[in-house]
């Protein structure tokens, strides 16, 4: 997440009598040159809406201020999702909505309902059940409102974990359950285990159901929530990553690059304060410059670090992790913003590639990572400077959505994805 970016247009039309002064030259430089994917340049979209590889196509599905089934307006800034199988082989998008304490009633069209975590709270996720051969809407209504600057979150075996990006009042900044089979807004399931701070993604680990949290702040730390025992998933301890023997700062490290870490306790996860970060890093953690995006591939865990690396231009780090102890190693780190801009949302395919979406300086693109550590375009926001979010795969991996934030649209992408890995 970012402060929102003036779209193209905006731009153009604010700085028009300055921009006929520039000579044309001067506006290209300030726009990286993006690399050509296995299958070619990117296709320019006729309709200003995404851009893609050779053999990709989008279909819009949803759309900020459609009706829902449930009465309320699909309210505005889309931002993590996550698929999971509906009945009669259905997808369930479940979907965050990153909105600021009282932009409430005017982006959802009424009040909230009673179940409502916090009534002046703004954030919110959506469900949204498509028909897994047309793309169509089935069905779609509120699961969690009340809350706020729902930001990322992740998958998990028990449902969509959505992740609060406000620590600034003691009742936020936590994470929240969501149930993909709900048909109505639910009250809230609070996980108090995974801590309170600037919370941005979680990702689970199968069988041991350890959850990684990534903190959204420039001197933030990678978190582990450790269950006691795995059929009580959310009782156990929260701990911060440490790098052994070596600078606690990730920032500096480029690509290749491995450090060996382990994991600190933390006994107050909850503080009432915004300061657990501080407490985890006098106690020795290392610092995880906006930590953003995990996901689990081929059982290891996958982190961004949206402006680490050595231009601040993000860093994609692989963890190989153990009980007590483990391993970092810096998948991809930025030299040039024509190949990487502040990667953001991340996620992987079966075949373990990882693609993740940008909320850049400039245009943002649709990205992946080939087994040999190559960055390479998919797709690219065609219609401003927008972020792009809450990159997930269907269940059956043929179909990969995101979202346009600022336009507060929802794209199904499909295409021939296995064509990608090498």
């Amino acid at each position: 997440m970012a402060v929102p970016k003036l779209s193209r247009r905006v731009w153009i039309g604010a700085g028009s009598a300055a921009a006929l002064s520039v000579p044309l030259g001067m506006w290209i430089l300030h726009e990286p040159r993006v690399p050509d994917g296995p299958l070619g340049p990117l296709r320019r979209d006729p309709n200003r809406v995404f851009d893609l590889a050779p053999g990709f196509e989008y279909q819009i599905v949803d759309r900020v201020r459609r009706r829902m089934t449930d009465g309320y307006l699909v309210p505005p800034r889309p931002d993590g999702m996550a698929c999971f199988e509906g009945e009669d082989g259905a997808i369930v998008l479940m979907r965050n909505h990153e909105l600021p304490v009282g932009f409430r009633d005017r982006a959802i069209g009424r009040r909230w309902p009673r179940v409502a975590y916090d009534p002046e709270g703004a954030g919110a996720v959506t469900r949204v059940v498509l028909d897994a051969a047309t793309l169509e809407v089935r069905s779609s209504n509120l699961v969690l409102c009340g809350t706020s600057m729902n930001c990322s979150g992740g998958p998990s075996p028990w449902g969509w974990l959505s992740c609060e990006e406000d620590p600034g009042d003691p009742t936020h900044g936590f994470v929240f359950l969501c149930d993909p089979a709900a048909t109505e807004a639910a009250p809230p399931n609070r996980i108090d285990g995974y801590g309170r701070f600037k919370h941005e993604a979680a990702a689970v680990l199968d069988g041991s159901h350890v959850c990684y949290l990534t903190e959204d702040q420039v001197d933030g730390c990678l978190y582990r929530f450790v269950p006691h025992d795995p059929a009580a998933p959310f009782e156990g301890r929260l701990q911060a990553m440490r790098i052994r023997g070596g600078d606690a700062d990730t920032a500096p490290l480029r690509t290749g690059e491995r450090r060996d870490i382990d994991w600190i306790d933390l006994a107050n996860p909850t503080p009432l304060e915004d300061d657990l970060r501080e407490t985890a890093r006098r106690a020795g953690a290392a610092r995880v410059k906006r930590g953003e995006g995990v996901c689990i591939a081929e059982g290891r865990v996958h982190v961004v670090a949206t402006t680490g690396g050595p231009i601040d231009a993000g860093q994609i780090f692989r963890i190989e992790d153990g009980a007590d102890r483990g391993t970092l190693e810096v998948l991809a780190a930025s030299e040039d913003r024509g190949r990487m801009d502040m990667p953001d949302n991340v996620t992987a395919a079966p075949d373990g590639t990882i693609f993740f979406v940008e909320d850049g300086s400039g245009q943002d693109l649709l990205r992946y990572v080939t087994a040999d550590g190559r960055v390479l375009p998919l797709g690219r926001n065609a219609g401003s400077d927008g972020e792009i979010a809450g990159v997930c795969f269907s269940p059956d991996a043929q179909t990969l959505f995101v979202n346009l934030q600022e336009e507060g649209l929802t794209l199904a992408i499909r295409g021939p994805f296995a064509t990608l890995r090498g």
